[in-house]
């Protein structure tokens, strides 16, 4: 009987070098995985204030266009011109105050 004892402690030491290695090679995996997706997130914030800059500078070059004429825009340059002026109307009346 002590040597089949011997043999299922041989076979749970075994067996628990097998777990302690794998949790180590997950942990670093993790650990691994846990930095690419701060990378990824750090990317993809850029990439959104990229294209926030792209959609301001589209909105500007749509508004110049207006401005000299060009076609569609021109109303819609009015309009905006329109809304900035009586948003400066209003700060004015406020400072005013």
């Amino acid at each position: 009987m002590p040597v089949q004892g011997s043999e299922e402690l041989f076979l749970l030491n075994r067996k628990l070098e097998e777990l302690i290695d794998r949790y180590t090679a997950l942990k670093k995996k993790n650990a691994e995985l846990s930095a690419l997706n701060e990378e990824l997130g750090k990317a993809a914030a850029e990439k959104d204030e990229r294209i926030k800059d792209l959609e301001i500078k589209y909105d500007r070059l749509k508004l110049s266009g207006a401005l000299l004429g060009e076609g569609e825009n021109a109303s819609e340059a009015k309009r905006k011109i329109s809304e900035l002026v009586r948003e400066i109307d209003r700060c004015v009346a406020l400072l005013n105050r």
